[in-house]
């Protein structure tokens, strides 16, 4: 490792005006007394080269090789001068013995020369032999030094015998050691170590060494997500990141004896444009680990939605229509990790076939046989391969067509055709994309029966994909700043396509029964594939994505060789892929007015089965985490109830049939305590038996007889209840205007949220509430412990033994993600959702205790809750109330609207922190 391209080095340090006042202080002080005098001029160098770096990071802010070097730089010169000050002032020796000889090697990301601000120093000490009592001196006070720069040190002291010993059998220490670099002292030592390393620890071990790295690749892969396109991304070892780029180095290396990344060029592992690409990636992510470790002050490695925006703002990014700064840095740092998967895939597919080509050459019969042939392809080695290297600029329309075939045979392609693939992606243009060749082949692809999501992702990071269809091209790399969406809005797109083609598949039979069993009896089979791929095409261009994603379906699909007929479902099914997840989350399933409200839109069962797989595998890709057993059940309910109403009879007779349907299967649950259905069916009107499910209606019948019974004045039950992921608390007792507030304030001080409730007030005057709560995780509590305190701290709320807002007023809270962004708030008002109804929809960022604060405000507003909808995405929360006044009326009143509004949003403004960044 050279530094002689780091401009200006005096500049970072100037180490003989350091060596000279150290000297100054020794002879002032002594060389034991001026320690302090001497750890203060270190310092204080230490401290000019990161301001210097810093400053030189803000006027050149991609220079991530320059600032990296500048900062391996500045520590080596610091380094050089303890070591020297330490065994020529505090540990002189005159004649040295053999076994006084010590070398200093940087190893590690030091080694390579690659330290972002805070990087940890990683130093190998190297004796000839057992450490004599003078080494081990020397090395403790260099790193008591250190240490008191405040440096974190990682170290090692060992002889060469015990070098090459432990190399060969830890990988760690063999890839540390691999990136060692002369730092300072005996020069004749590191050359030794150097010597016997190459001669006594590589050879024979490559092809293990390779094996472990690319498991340890994989481990840390799957740990970090699994993902190159999280959009929290760990820019070190992240999939994508800089930790990915060092195993390509590490491993040409160790197997091909290579002394940089440039080298690999010679080896054949990759082209000249591909080295660039592999510069350009590093010095961006480079760049960006700077930026982390300086904005955070620490090393930090993650970039976290808080750290998004600085990082943006100090790379320069800025806003420009339909996109935000940190979504355009965002963009460019994914469209650079998917370099660096581009990468990877090239360099070790080109490595196993150098493997596989020496194999071949060493068996005679392998050297005669003629390889096998595909529609034209040649099969080499099991993959795909170009009979030429023109073979795609000749007929442009075969970059499309060798994909599909690819997905057909379940084959893959080979590497060095699929550089040649990447090379000519440019030669796709209109003609190309207007070719029914090309169209055909790609809807082929699309709705392929193999393994279309991988596929597809090959084709995306070959550049075919966005080049052939442009629109897709346009959102590579977008995310989206918030914290429901886990992936680039490609990645999210392919994946789903994936989950399609896994139900179709009845791979997810379990997860997705309803889905497995709609899909074998669509009749457009092709549109739903079409709609995946298309339904967020239009996300970033500023207006509603669903409406002009609908605008781009309407171009496209002709162009893909689709009917007028497929073409006006697709467009529909892209302009109203949300409203079936809004419809299910955030309105009551058994008001009638929001099935025939559905309905109206969703107007024939082809739709209505379309739309609800399209919903699912697009509420599935977002995230992990993100699909529930809550959100299958509600989806199902709708689609059951909206089938219903769309294969005929009226509201009153669907009602009445479904009440009946409801009644027969309570009866059936109840089993031996059936009679209760008759004892207390007079004490129960028509809305609770429309608006619980059977199962729960089984549950609270006998726990309210049990209460008559005991003559109780409340009656708390909490269960786990597995057909929606979540516990279900049961609060019956006297009713009372605020009974609501006080339990929903009661269930948040328990750690709990609440996703739904019903309200429901007996004839004889009872409260019968359901609330279905999950933990702050989106998990169900189970335990008895825990099932005991949601208990308990309802009782002690409801019997006046706390005082609910004081105490969540004072209740420490930690530190919200979704403090990062700034939800606008907003209420709205609908009086044609329901017939009975007025239907309060308030968004807000996502706080403990917001539900509190809101049921609160309406109690003290004078409206009466029926039943609330609780939904998350991110950290925007969506509650929707179902309220009536006082007399059990809807709310017209434009003014007293206008005050609930007001008092909604005081209410929100009451929890949200001071600071909130706004976006």
């Amino acid at each position: 490792m050279s530094f002689d391209d780091l401009t200006r080095q005096r500049a970072i340090i100037d180490r003989r005006a350091l060596v000279a006042a150290i000297a100054q202080a020794v002879e002032a002080e002594g060389a034991a007394s001026s320690r302090k005098t001497i750890t203060g001029l270190l310092r204080a160098a230490l401290d000019a080269g990161r301001a210097e770096l810093a400053q030189r990071l803000l006027a050149k802010p991609a220079a991530g090789h320059e600032i990296t070097h500048g900062h391996a730089f500045l520590i080596d010169q610091i380094i050089r001068v303890v070591h020297d000050h330490v065994t020529g002032d505090l540990y002189p020796v005159a004649n040295r013995s053999s076994g006084e000889r010590l070398a200093l090697m940087a190893v590690g990301g030091y080694g390579r020369g690659e330290m972002a601000p805070h990087s940890d120093v990683d130093i190998a000490f190297l004796t000839p032999g057992k450490p004599t009592a003078w080494c081990e001196q020397v090395v403790e006070s260099i790193l008591y030094f250190l240490w008191d720069l405040g440096l974190t040190v990682g170290h090692s002291t060992r002889s060469l015998d015990e070098m090459v010993r432990q190399a060969r059998g830890d990988l760690t220490i063999r890839t540390a050691i691999l990136e060692g670099r002369y730092l300072w002292g005996d020069k004749d030592i590191h050359r030794q170590a150097e010597t016997r390393f190459w001669g006594e620890v590589v050879p024979g071990s490559e092809a293990q060494f390779v094996t472990e790295k690319l498991a340890e690749r994989d481990a840390r892969h799957k740990r970090m997500g699994d993902s190159r396109y999280v959009v929290e991304p760990n820019v070190k070892d992240g999939k994508g990141g800089l930790r990915d780029l060092q195993t390509l180095y590490w491993i040409g290396k160790y197997v091909y004896r290579v002394r940089s990344a440039a080298e690999l060029v010679d080896k054949g592992l990759f082209t000249a444009e591909e080295y660039s690409s592999f510069r350009r990636a590093e010095g961006f992510l480079l760049a960006v680990r700077c930026h982390l470790h300086t904005l955070a002050k620490r090393g930090e490695d993650r970039l976290t939605f808080d750290l998004q925006r600085e990082v943006a703002r100090r790379m320069r990014y800025s806003d420009r229509p339909g996109k935000s700064a940190v979504e355009r840095f965002m963009q460019f740092y994914f469209l650079q990790a998917k370099h660096v998967g581009n990468l990877t895939g090239v360099f070790l597919a080109q490595m196993r076939e150098q493997a596989a080509e020496r194999k071949q050459r060493e068996g005679l019969l392998q050297r005669f046989r003629r390889p096998r042939e595909v529609e034209g392809y040649l099969l080499r080695g099991g993959k795909l391969s170009a009979p030429g290297d023109n073979w795609f600029r000749e007929d442009p329309v075969r970059l499309v067509e060798i994909f599909a075939l690819a997905e057909r045979e379940g084959l893959e392609i080979h590497p060095e055709t699929f550089r040649i693939i990447r090379r000519d992606a440019p030669l796709i243009h209109a003609e190309t994309r207007k070719s029914e060749r090309a169209n055909a082949a790609f809807l082929d692809l699309l709705t392929g029966r193999r393994d279309p999501e991988t596929v597809l992702r090959w084709m995306n990071e070959a550049g075919v994909f966005g080049r052939f269809v442009p629109d897709f091209g346009k959102v590579g790399g977008q995310m989206q700043f918030d914290m429901y969406h886990h992936y680039t809005v490609d990645e999210h797109t392919i994946r789903a396509i994936g989950l399609l083609s896994q139900i179709e598949r009845g791979d997810l039979a379990d997860d997705h029964p309803l889905a497995t069993r709609i899909l074998p009896g669509l009749k457009y089979r092709r549109v739903l594939y079409v709609a995946v791929l298309l339904h967020d095409i239009a996300k970033g261009r500023g207006g509603d994505h669903s409406v002009l994603g609908a605008e781009v379906a309407m171009k496209l699909c002709p162009r893909f060789g689709m009917t007028a007929q497929e073409t006006r479902l697709v467009a529909w099914l892209v302009r109203y892929h949300l409203w079936m997840s809004a419809t299910a989350f955030k309105r009551d399933l058994s008001d009638p007015k929001t099935i025939a409200s559905f309905t109206e839109e969703v107007d024939d069962l082809e739709k209505l089965a379309q739309l609800t797989v399209l919903t699912i595998v697009d509420i599935r890709a977002v995230g992990p985490g993100i699909w529930n057993s809550w959100k299958r059940q509600l989806l199902s309910e709708l689609y059951n109830y909206a089938e219903e109403y769309l294969r005929g009879g009226g509201d009153v007779q669907l009602q009445e049939k479904r009440l009946a349907a409801k009644r027969a299967e309570v009866r059936d649950l109840l089993g031996k305590q059936a009679h209760l259905l008759d004892e207390l069916d007079a004490r129960f009107d028509r809305d609770y038996w429309l608006q619980e499910p059977a199962d729960i209606i089984a549950i609270n019948l006998p726990h309210y007889a049990e209460a008559m019974r005991q003559k109780q004045s409340l009656a708390i039950h909490t269960a786990y209840y597995p057909a929606r992921g979540a516990t279900l608390i049961t609060v019956m007792g006297d009713d009372h205007p605020g009974l609501f507030s006080r339990i929903a304030g009661a269930i948040s001080l328990a750690g709990a949220n609440i996703i739904d409730a019903r309200i429901h007030t007996t004839r004889v005057g009872k409260a019968v509430d359901n609330f279905l709560v999950q933990d702050p995780l989106g998990k169900p509590f189970r335990e008895e412990d825990q099932l005991a305190r949601l208990k308990k701290s309802i009782e002690d709320a409801l019997a006046g033994k706390i005082d609910i807002v004081p105490k969540l007023a004072a209740r420490p809270l930690a530190r919200s993600r979704a403090e990062t962004f700034r939800v606008e708030p907003r209420v709205l008002f609908d009086n044609e959702a329901s017939d009975r109804f007025t239907v309060i929809e308030v968004t807000a960022t996502d706080r403990p205790a917001l539900l509190n604060r809101l049921t609160r405000a309406m109690f003290e507003a004078s409206l009466i809750i029926n039943s609330a909808h609780i939904t998350q995405y991110g950290e925007r929360a969506v509650d929707t109330f179902y309220v009536t006044d006082l007399l059990g009326h809807k709310i017209f009143n434009k003014d007293r609207l206008a005050k609930v509004e007001a008092a909604l949003l005081a209410a929100i403004a009451a929890g949200e922190p001071q600071g909130i960044a706004a976006e």
